[in-house]
């Protein structure tokens, strides 16, 4: 085998490491798009799938944490597109939870932001993760959304102003 050869072999092992190191972020990224467990472990699996499927084309010097949340990104948005046109049906009632009260104060709060949270588009509640909660830059959120970063600031400010209204009832101003 040529020297080129086993140069790729040893990158292709080397992404893969970081792959795995990264699948923390992937399962905070998966539940912004689905607060039902199985369904993110899913989205993972599918993300992580198609990324070692195609990991020669990922380009060396890129943000592979970017390329991995695109991947995830486009597997939740094929998946949601089969879901709405085939419309199972209601949740099933083993799946919801207990209603329990919360025996602290930040269960409460921690409980009203997700509400607040899923209640937001799934465009808007994607920008505030990426940007808020990932802290990522505008250029790699517009990156990952393959949107300007116009949109990315115009997306960010208006989920803002309605997770406000969602958390507080009035909106900033």
């Amino acid at each position: 085998m040529p020297a080129t050869g086993i140069h790729v072999l040893h990158q292709s092992h080397h992404v893969e490491e970081q792959v795995v190191d990264l699948i923390p972020a992937l399962r905070a990224f998966a539940r912004t798009f689905t607060s039902v467990p199985f369904e993110a472990d899913d989205l993972i699996q599918e993300t992580l799938f198609r990324a070692l499927r195609s990991i020669d084309q990922f380009e060396p010097g890129t943000s592979l944490k970017s390329w991995l949340f695109t991947i995830m990104r486009n597997a939740f948005r094929t998946q949601y597109k089969i879901r709405t046109r085939e419309s199972p049906g209601n949740t099933n009632c083993a799946e919801l939870p207990i209603p329990m009260a919360p025996p602290q104060e930040w269960s409460v709060l921690n409980g009203e932001l997700r509400n607040a949270l899923a209640s937001l588009t799934p465009e808007h509640r994607e920008v505030l993760v990426l940007v808020a909660g990932f802290g990522m830059s505008y250029k790699e959120a517009a990156d990952i959304c393959d949107c300007a970063i116009g949109t990315i600031k115009s997306r960010l400010s208006r989920a803002r102003e309605e997770l406000m209204v969602q958390m507080h009832g009035n909106p900033l101003n």
